[in-house]
Formats: C-alpha cells, structure tokens, sequence
C-alpha cells in the first residue's frame, strides 16, 4: 500500500475510455506533482494486462526514474483523467511515441531504445 497523495481521487475516475486498455507506467510528476503528461510511448506490453503505455512529465531523469518508488502501474482510464488530451493517441500501435510540443500538442516522435 502506497502513502503518496495523487492529485485526483478515486471519486474523480470514471469510464472515460470506451475500450478497455489495461494498465501503463506512469510517474509521480504527475501523479503526485500534477505535471502534464509531455512524452508517452507505447512498447510491446510486458503481459496481458499490460497495455505497453508509459507516461512521463518529460523532466524525470535517469536517477528519477531508476528509483521504482516514483513509478505506478495504473489503469490507463485512470491515468487518462489526469491528462485527457493523451486519449487520441491510445489505441497507436506498440513502437508509437508522442511529446508535446511548444503549443501543449502531441507530435509524434521517434521511439529511442536502449539496446
């Protein structure tokens, strides 16, 4: 069980997807800080509940994210409420990614890998 304090509730969640995704990483900054969800990428999913999302406010570096503690699994309706302009972009395929923009729009971008 988690201490941390998410800026929305769970009185705040409802179906805002209408097909169902599973679950995605998603970081403290914006769970937990409220920042914008600004870069997400989509990787072949790790399970079948996994939907290969991850979402990151886009200023989380490598110690941030090394450190499991500031990363969640969540439903991705769930995370979607906390960012709704990501809903457009769910159902891309594995290998997709997007950043926002100067204007706060998603663009897609090249997915870099670590090999």
């Amino acid at each position: 069980m988690t201490d941390k304090i998410f800026t929305k509730s769970m009185d705040e969640v409802s179906e805002i997807i209408t097909k169902p995704m599973g679950y995605g990483l998603v970081t403290d900054r914006i769970l937990v800080d409220g920042q914008s969800i600004n870069y997400m990428y989509r990787e072949e999913p790790d399970n079948k509940q996994d939907s290969g999302w991850r979402f990151f406010a886009g200023d989380e570096d490598e110690e941030y994210l090394d450190n499991e503690t500031n990363i969640e699994i969540m439903n991705v309706n769930t995370i979607a409420h906390y960012d709704k302009s990501i809903i457009p972009f769910l159902e891309a395929p594995y290998g997709s990614a997007f950043g926002k923009n100067e204007n706060g729009e998603f663009e897609e971008e090249e997915l870099v890998t670590e090999d």
